[in-house]
């Protein structure tokens, strides 16, 4: 297996520590909250001799059904710690800022390298998500480490969020193969996936609204602004505005849509989402990075937004005048 070195590297570091604090990126997602609540299960059950903590300033309606983080704690808490990080490319984006008062620092990521933060680093930008990578940790340990049908159900949530229950272009036999570890655990499918994919009825009526209110450019990408008084209009939180995203994916020859939304700080989060077409590279010229097909960013104004759709327009025109085979 690749990156075993990095691997043993990582739990020959654990193994030292008695104060574990495990953090995630802001605004988390399925991914950065099962990777860091299934990696804190496993340690606790792993290392039951040692503290093992996971403290972050904001939290997720979506996966809520996942169970509680650990309360904040004063500074000094974090001195003598070795900090955790996951699912997180910059230190800008990290949750908790105390994670920089620890003593030692790990990164365990599969976005795209653009803040190589840390003393220790675990970065594989081909894995399905950050969910995969735990799992394969415990794989590759499991004479040593412990898991539970708590720890596999929060990874296996994040595995399947995050892959697009396993449709996305990064998935590999590996993935399934970790995600059939994870159900020897006694995985109960069916309530997971009624608390992911449930939905209210006043979700369906927002959907409605995006499909009346979005655009299609010329070469067909695909967009949508959501501002504040359609979140307001719809009681939606800025997380389950977000999920707009999604509604566009299917549109035959749109290869790339996008969602703006509205933060209660105006600034405009974007979403960027895409089949074949690598739209990482826009995102990264507006203040953000992630994935070739899934990426985010951070626009200020109009003009601004309409600068990020040309270019993805001219991208998408590009791809399809010299590309075959995308439909």
């Amino acid at each position: 297996m690749k990156n075993i070195a990095e691997m043993t590297a990582i739990l020959d570091k654990i193994k030292q520590y008695d104060r574990i604090v495990i953090f995630r990126h802001k605004r988390p997602d399925g991914d950065a909250v099962g990777s860091t609540k299934g990696l804190c299960g496993i340690l606790r059950l792993s290392f039951p001799e040692k503290e093992i903590a996971l403290i972050n300033n904001d939290f997720s309606d979506f996966v809520a059904f996942l169970g509680e983080e650990d309360g904040p704690q004063p500074d000094e808490y974090f001195r003598n710690a070795l900090g955790i990080v996951l699912d997180t490319a910059t230190t800008a984006r990290i949750s908790n800022p105390q994670y920089a008062l620890c003593r030692e620092l790990i990164k365990i990521d599969h976005h795209i390298p653009v803040d190589n933060y840390g003393d220790l680093r675990w970065v594989e930008e081909e894995r399905s998500s950050c969910c995969e990578m735990i799992a394969a940790f415990y794989h590759t340990f499991r004479d040593e480490l412990v898991i539970d049908k708590e720890a596999a159900t929060c990874i296996y949530a994040g595995m399947v969020t995050d892959s697009g229950r396993f449709r996305f272009r990064e998935v590999s036999g590996d993935t399934l193969r970790y995600a059939a570890v994870l159900l020897d655990q006694g995985v109960d499918l069916e309530t997971l996936y009624a608390h992911l994919y449930m939905k209210e009825f006043s979700t369906y009526k927002f959907r409605a609204h995006v499909y009346d209110q979005m655009h299609i450019t010329e070469n067909g990408v695909a967009w949508v602004l959501v501002d504040r008084r359609t979140q307001e209009r719809f009681g939606l939180t800025f997380e389950q505005a977000s999920t707009c995203v999604g509604y566009m994916e299917n549109i035959k020859n749109s290869l790339i849509w996008l969602a703006f939304i509205e933060g209660e700080d105006g600034e405009i989060r974007v979403r960027l989402r895409s089949r074949f077409v690598t739209v990482s590279e826009v995102a990264e010229h507006y203040r953000g990075g992630g994935h070739a097909c899934a990426a985010g960013g951070t626009v200020y104004n109009e003009e601004e937004m309409n600068a990020l759709i040309a270019e993805a327009d001219a991208r998408l025109k590009d791809y399809k005048e010299n590309n075959e085979g995308w439909l």
